[in-house]
């Protein structure tokens, strides 16, 4: 599914190079449900910005669905986030003018698919993440929990290959972020492949595998079975 290998990157912060990712190699298999773990400052954003086609590293080499992304035009890398990858944000970044339902459809209607078939898929999407009765709700009259679970129905209504949730319980209560991460579990069940973002520890450990990320480097490694630790840099 993913396949990162030596990834450098590398910004220049009050006059002082700060290796944001420093030879970060990975791979992730098809169906797995992985979380990136590290404090702020440790590269895991910019890890994510790369697997998400949002950015591109000074060198290194990334792998998505056997397509090498660095090789990609910026066109063709917009076609790839949205049809291949289905984003997830702490910030939720809903339209507030739009409902619950236009909100699912924004990726469809940049995929140019026919009204009727988008709205479809759309309200699919909103009944498998338990908001049929909220469709015509504006994001104002949602809750945290609720905008959520739009935000997540987004993600997921042009059927990508992979979810990036990018500290997805971080601006809710403990109870809707309980149900937002039995949401990603029941989502892995059903064959997703998800790349969870994360600074807490016990969100984390809901993943079947943790990777975690320190200085730019991946220090920890769970591997899905046996835990790998890496003692190089030590």
């Amino acid at each position: 599914m993913i396949s990162v290998k030596n990834l450098k990157k590398t910004y220049l912060l009050g006059g002082e190079e700060v290796h944001a990712l420093d030879d970060v190699s990975l791979s992730i298999k098809e169906h797995e449900f992985v979380a990136i773990i590290g404090q702020s400052g440790s590269g895991k954003s910019t890890f994510m910005n790369m697997l998400g086609c949002l950015d591109r590293p000074d060198s290194g080499e990334i792998t998505l669905d056997g397509t090498d992304i660095l090789k990609c035009k910026e066109k063709e890398l917009s076609v790839i986030r949205n049809k291949k990858i289905g984003f997830i944000f702490q910030q939720f970044h809903l339209l507030p003018k739009l409902s619950a339902l236009e909100n699912v459809e924004l990726p469809l209607i940049y995929q140019g698919m026919p009204t009727k078939k988008r709205r479809e898929k759309a309200v699919k999407a909103l009944k498998a993440v338990g908001l049929e009765k909220r469709m015509n709700h504006k994001p104002n009259q949602l809750s945290g929990g609720q905008q959520q679970r739009v935000a997540i129905a987004r993600a997921l209504v042009g059927e990508p290959s992979l979810i990036l949730a990018d500290e997805p319980t971080g601006n809710l209560d403990s109870r809707s972020g309980k149900e937002i991460m039995m949401l990603l579990h029941n989502l892995y069940e059903e064959g997703n492949t998800i790349v969870l973002i994360t600074h807490d520890n016990n969100v984390a450990m809901e993943a079947p595998r943790q990777v975690q990320i320190s200085d730019g480097k991946i220090i920890k490694d769970s591997g899905g079975e046996a835990e790998y630790e890496d003692h190089t840099s030590n």
